[in-house]
């Protein structure tokens, strides 16, 4: 009888369908890049065999670690280690590629055995150092993806690589990536003699406790862990798991709405034979099962159509899915399909115990319509009052479009905050302009060589420079994220950060910590705090005009220079202009003169920052997601509206309305609920960055900026998706027989 039930109204279940299996299939495709991320770095860290991995603590990603060269030889030397082997990682752009991996090894790594040479030669093999380039091997999957061979040529941030070689790991992770020379590197990623880890061997398993307590004493500022330890470190795999929950999570609770929406009008349709199974001798208890058995029918035929749509994807985007690692492994199917199967028991469960509730003699009394009787307000036109009458399903449908409108909205405003406290962090530095490395992935990967600021210093136009360095460090008792930002204690940049206790920093091993973060910590000035293995004593508590700053500390320059690895390196310089009527000028002369750096105004560096152009595609494709979720859901409801009322529809044909006034009645309902459910996503916004500051210890880092186009572009999207909805159903109005809609039962 279920299967009977459902394929009555193949519209209503094939849009219900549709709507699940949209966020299954976006679970599952975003589920296995985080899978494929997971594995990659699993196998990428244990598959050389090594026992023991010596690397910087507490590092956000094996990428943002970094250990001094001359740490590799003092190793080898220790009587337990039978060998040692550098091993540096980094993210770059490549050919429209906006995250590049590139690996390098220490000449002779016993871990460089794992990569397999399929096509060429390899990196330091005779007759390599040629003119057009230079040399690099390129993963099998990077060069799949990239339609690259031998030979060809491949641009990595700004500068021109040569193939001379294809090699296969089988690692998804290295696969998508280059192996390039280690000097090189070091170079590209502004880690000068500087490596994310060295793999260890030892003699004898049984000496790596010694050998831990030794490396203890000699380095306190690194950590000698295990390799499969090291690896459930990486935060970065964290990250992704959030991010696929996030957008797939949004996905379904909407698809989870329209179901419960479309189980609910499934009822009402169906109140006089419910009535009459009543009548015949069915228990409540047989009637809930028969609704709640659809819903999960529903849900599971969702689910697979969600995993057919994904794996399908993949295949016709394979190239691509190996080059990000993509792996679909069973654990995520089921965790789909079980995704499914509870939404279906909670979409069903109070149509189902509606069902159950209903009188068989009013049930057999029903004639079509609302349940319950008609409920009409004093005020208002016949769409508000259709909408009013059935406020259940109205709720419900607001409650689609407003997550639908809310998430965009937030996700825009936290956005638009991000950029103004980057913007902030210049004007309140006094800068005009403001200097990154050009043709990077992100900002915080940017490595200005302090020569390029010397070289701005001496510019006539240019007043002063300041350099600053950020990176990120893991708190190891919370395991929250720690932002640290380095200042020169001299330079006049540093003053934008006012202090509410204490003084600023004069030297090295000193910390000015953000007032959210110390109240997190529970930290207060003279107190110490330990950061990547460094131990500093905080001189002071700062504000600042952005929330993420507070999120960490200040130290100096040099500090912040070693925490990240980088040397003589800032990731930003802040330039303040003599003239400021000539800064734009002056913007144009430092890219034409600097090509390895961008420069940007002040006030229109956030928006060339390439992570925030990242963040606005990620945002597009939620919007894209959530609309056509959002959309099947309001089409569903809209559908589900004529076809529960016609035979009133058939009555105002009878009486002499035009189709065009059915028209335009069934609009109007779309438009309005559109209205609402802008009103009802602007709430669920509200509510959404509300429960983002919320959250403990990262939190306070999102500062949403509202301003009145994120509006606009809210009741934009309602709007577009009330009438979107309402299109096809008011066309079917109006193709209602006004004879065979009055004989409607």
């Amino acid at each position: 009888m279920i299967r009977k039930n459902l394929l009555r109204r193949k519209a209503r279940t094939l849009l219900t369908v549709l709507g699940i299996s949209i966020g299954v299939t976006a679970m599952i495709l975003l589920g296995s890049l985080a899978d494929g991320l997971d594995v990659g770095y699993t196998d990428m860290l244990t598959g050389s065999d090594a026992d023991l991995v010596l690397s910087q603590p507490q590092s956000f990603d094996v990428g943002y670690s970094s250990v001094e060269a001359e740490a590799g030889d003092a190793l080898a030397a220790m009587p337990e280690v039978q060998e040692v082997a550098g091993f540096l990682q980094g993210y770059t752009q490549a050919e429209g590629i906006p995250f590049f991996i590139v690996f390098a090894h220490t000449p002779g790594s016993f871990a460089l055995d794992r990569y397999q040479l399929i096509e060429g030669q390899n990196l330091h093999s005779a007759g390599t150092g040629g003119s057009r380039g230079k040399p690099v091997m390129l993963g099998k999957a990077a060069a799949e993806a990239l339609d690259k061979s031998v030979g060809d040529t491949l641009r990595i941030t700004g500068a021109t690589y040569r193939i001379v070689g294809i090699y296969e790991t089988g690692d998804a992770l290295e696969d998508s990536g280059a192996l390039m020379d280690l000097a090189e590197a070091q170079s590209l990623l502004g880690k000068p003699r500087q490596l994310s880890l060295f793999y260890v061997r030892l003699k004898n398993s049984q000496l790596a406790e010694r050998l831990t307590e030794r490396v203890d004493r000699l380095w306190p500022d690194l950590e000698l862990s295990g390799a499969s330890e090291f690896a459930d470190r990486q935060l970065l795999v964290d990250v992704m798991d959030a991010y696929v929950w996030v957008i797939g999570g949004l996905a379904i609770v909407i698809g989870g709405v329209g179901m419960m929406n479309s189980q609910l009008m499934a009822v009402v349709e169906r109140t006089r034979e419910i009535g009459l199974l009543r009548a015949v001798g069915w228990s409540s208890r047989r009637v809930l099962l028969m609704i709640l058995g659809e819903s999960v029918t529903v849900g599971l035929l969702g689910g697979a159509l969600g995993i057919a749509v994904a794996m399908l994807t993949l295949f016709l985007i394979r190239e691509w899915a190996l080059f990000f690692g993509a792996v679909v492994q069973a654990g995520l199917i089921l965790e789909a399909l079980s995704v499914a199967l509870v939404l279906g028991m909670l979409g069903g469960a109070y149509p189902a115990w509606r069902a159950s509730r209903l009188p068989p003699v009013e049930a057999l009394r029903y004639e079509g319509g609302s349940l319950g009787g008609v409920r009409r307000l004093p005020i208002g036109g016949m769409a508000f009052q259709s909408l009013w009458q059935r406020s259940a399903r109205t709720l419900l449908t607001l409650g689609a479009i407003g997550l639908t409108v809310g998430a965009i909205m937030a996700l825009e405003a936290v956005v638009r905050g991000t950029m103004a406290s980057m913007t902030e962090m210049g004007l309140g530095g006094g800068a005009e302009i403001m200097v990154r490395q050009a043709d990077i992935a992100d900002t915080s990967l940017s490595a200005i060589d302090k020569r390029i600021g010397d070289s701005l210093a001496a510019l006539p136009q240019v007043e002063s420079v300041s350099g600053m360095i950020m990176t990120v460090a893991i708190m190891p008792d919370s395991g929250g994220f720690f932002i640290v930002l380095g200042y020169s204690p001299s330079e006049y940049s540093i003053r934008r950060f006012t202090l509410v206790e204490g003084k600023r920093i004069s030297g090295n091993h000193q910390l000015m910590i953000g007032q959210l973060m110390a109240q997190a910590l529970k930290k207060g000035v003279g107190d110490t705090i330990e950061i990547s293995g460094v131990r500093f004593r905080i001189t002071g508590i700062y504000e600042s005009g952005g929330g993420w700053e507070e999120m960490g500390g200040v130290v100096s320059l040099r500090d912040g220079q070693a925490l990240a690895g980088r040397p003589r390196k800032v990731t930003l310089y802040e330039v303040s202009v003599r003239d400021p009527s000539q800064a734009d000028l002056l913007v144009e002369d430092i890219n034409a003169r600097f090509p390895e750096v961008h420069s940007a105004l002040t006030g229109e560096f956030a928006d060339q920052m390439p992570d925030l152009k990242n963040a606005e595609v990620m945002i597009n494709t939620i919007s894209v997601l959530a609309i056509a979720v959002g959309g099947l859901g309001v089409l569903n409801t809209m559908l589900m509206a004529v076809m529960e009322r016609t035979r009133e529809l058939g009555i105002l044909r009878a009486l002499g309305w035009p189709a065009r006034a059915v028209l335009g009645l069934i609009l109007r309902e779309a438009v309005l609920i559109g209205l609402l459910g802008g009103v009802a996503g602007t709430l669920v916004a509200f509510a959404l960055t509300a429960l983002m500051r919320a959250a403990p210890m990262v939190g306070e880092a999102f500062d949403p900026r509202w301003e009145w186009d994120v509006f606009v572009r809210a009741f934009a999207v309602a709007m577009l998706l009330g009438v979107a909805g309402g299109l096809y159903p008011a066309y079917r109005a109006t193709r209602l027989q006004p004879v065979e809609a009055l004989r409607y039962e």
